[in-house]
């Protein structure tokens, strides 16, 4: 597994017109990541009943309780970003503030592939599938919903990964694809686990990923597991963490039994091992 240094960035606000000052903590973990990458942002000493916000540019974070005075959210940062300073912006109260959040330089691999060219460019008919399941999912991945997820994510298959997150397949010389995911190894019919509790809100044959079950984990996280050969759950149902969803196989445009794994976290494709080493 990748090891990704844990920096720490603290912030103490004070507010004023109290009897006394009233102060909060808030930490952003780890405050150095790599593109693609995971973090969370925690506020601790919170009067009762205050709520934080937080942005990245526009986007909204969702907090959680996370004990007593205690509020968590789970974020992330595209494969796009370039490397520098991005400032978190925080609103507790009538205060605000920033956090800075380091965005590290990543050397994403290349690797050339040669294959038959119906492999890699679509017809029509493939073409207008695919396009109209990725609208499909990305109607998916707009929905926010309330928190399933609980303590620490888990790898789904208990094997080495094949391809990475973020490696760029350049296929015939000619069209560039971003891996969002990590393949890992497996056989047909070895057993895959739920990445944490959550709701399933797809179950189906999908072109690319033939086989591809999706789970809600709420507040806009969800993890995607695709060319099953079965799945044992289905729309609808509530499944806990370690359950087994499903199979192992080598359904849609995939060469041999393995399963890709992705994840969403509001909206962004991002690293799932990144996901797994987060102090939650």
């Amino acid at each position: 597994m990748r090891v990704v240094n844990a920096f720490l960035c603290f912030l103490l606000l004070t507010f004023l017109g109290y009897d006394h000052a009233v102060a909060f903590q808030a930490e952003v973990s780890p405050a150095g990541i790599y593109p693609g990458d995971a973090f969370i942002i925690k506020v601790t000493g919170l009067d009762a009943g205050q709520a934080p916000e937080a942005f990245l540019g526009k986007k909204p974070f969702y907090f959680s309780d996370c004990g007593e005075g205690c509020s968590l959210a789970i974020g992330s940062i595209g494969l796009e970003t370039k490397p520098g300073t991005r400032a978190v912006k925080l609103i507790v109260g009538g205060s605000k503030a920033s956090i800075n959040l380091h965005v590290k330089k990543a050397d994403f691999p290349t690797i050339h592939l040669t294959l038959p060219d119906s492999k890699v460019f679509l017809g029509p008919e493939d073409l207008k599938r695919a396009q109209t399941e990725a609208e499909r999912l990305k109607a998916v991945w707009d929905g926010i919903s309330d928190k399933l997820w609980e303590g620490k994510f888990i790898l789904p298959l208990d094997n080495k990964t094949s391809t990475a997150f973020g490696v760029k397949r350049v296929m015939n010389k000619k069209k560039v694809s971003i891996h969002r995911g990590v393949d890992i190894k497996g056989k047909k019919g070895d057993k895959i686990k739920a990445f944490n509790r959550g709701r399933v809100v797809l179950a189906d044959d999908l072109f690319f990923g033939g086989n591809t079950l999706v789970l809600d984990h709420g507040q806009g996280i969800f993890s995607i597991y695709m060319h099953m050969s079965k799945f044992n759950v289905r729309p609808g149902d509530i499944v806990e963490k370690g359950e087994i969803v499903g199979l192992v196989g080598a359904t849609g445009r995939a060469s041999g039994p393995h399963l890709h794994f992705s994840t969403k976290v509001r909206n962004i494709s991002t690293n799932p091992l990144s996901l797994l080493e987060l102090a939650l």
